[in-house]
């Protein structure tokens, strides 16, 4: 096994510029390692290799120290495939390109020596498929974690806190109402309500398709936790079908006052501030 990683050791030592240009023969058509990023990809993965092979490295021991260097890589390397929009089978395949001028190096060490060349090829096998499975699951992490942060993102220009005018908020809900987009709209709306004094908000769900008791649950949190900070709370868009749900359902809306359109909570909001708006002559 020595022996054979220690040839694994030669092979991605010798000449780079050789080695990439057989790992680029095994790649397909379109996935050529032609662009300096994807060079610069290359080089840093073939580095992190021989490191963990100098330091004693097994093929089947990914997780072991002496291949930290490669696991912090192919962190790098799956980021910024995924923010390309490359699939995870595409960045497999590229890593197990590699096989081939291993291979090669390998046949040319080992030929006459059937048993090296077997004990090589394991070798070199059980390492780039490792080294291919770890980016695989790296890679999901990486574009995982670009969705819930473009989900954020999209939360966030979904639930907009407007100023109306002095002492007055307002928060347009368009689409399903949540428990984690409830929370982003309470914390929200309560660091609006801190930052400009306000003391009014109004809640227009006009494009809220559907109430049940689960989203009346969620807008009686945020009208509670918008009172505890002194401020009183109008519901807008309380549609006639809505109006109905929310009796069958039982649930209680006293004390909140509600309108059925945001024109109609508007008034509502000029009048308890002492505004007056009339028509110009």
């Amino acid at each position: 096994m020595k022996e054979a990683n220690q040839a694994i050791l030669d092979a991605l030592s010798a000449d780079e510029s050789q080695l990439i240009e057989g790992w680029q023969g095994a790649l397909p058509a379109g996935a050529q390692i032609a662009s300096q990023s994807s060079r610069a990809e290359a080089r840093q993965l073939l580095e992190g290799l021989r490191d963990g092979l100098r330091a004693g490295g097994a093929p089947d021991a990914l997780d072991a120290p002496a291949w930290s260097s490669l696991r912090e890589g192919l962190a790098g390397f799956s980021r910024s495939r995924a923010a390309k929009g490359e699939t995870a089978g595409e960045t497999s395949l590229f890593v197990l390109a590699l096989k081939k001028p291993l291979f090669d190096a390998l046949q040319a060490r080992f030929g006459s020596d059937p048993a090296a060349l077997a004990g090589g090829l394991w070798s070199v096998t059980t390492l780039i498929d490792r080294v291919a499975q770890h980016t695989v699951t790296t890679f999901q992490q990486s574009r995982e974690e670009i969705i819930r942060r473009q989900q954020e993102e999209l939360l966030e220009l979904s639930t907009p806190v407007v100023k109306l005018w002095e002492g007055v908020l307002a928060v347009p809900m368009i689409g399903v109402l949540d428990s984690s987009r409830t929370q982003l709209v309470m914390e929200s709306l309560l660091q609006s309500i801190v930052e400009t004094g306000s003391g009014l908000a109004i809640i227009d769900i006009t494009g809220v398709p559907t109430v049940d008791t689960l989203v009346a649950q969620h807008l009686l949190k945020t009208v509670t936790a918008i009172r505890l900070m002194g401020a009183d709370c109008i519901i807008s868009g309380i549609r006639p079908q809505i109006a109905q749900t929310i009796v069958h359902l039982g649930i209680d809306l006293q004390g909140i006052t509600t309108k059925a359109s945001l024109a109609d909570a508007l008034a509502v909001a000029l009048q308890r501030t002492g505004w007056r708006v009339s028509r110009a002559a």
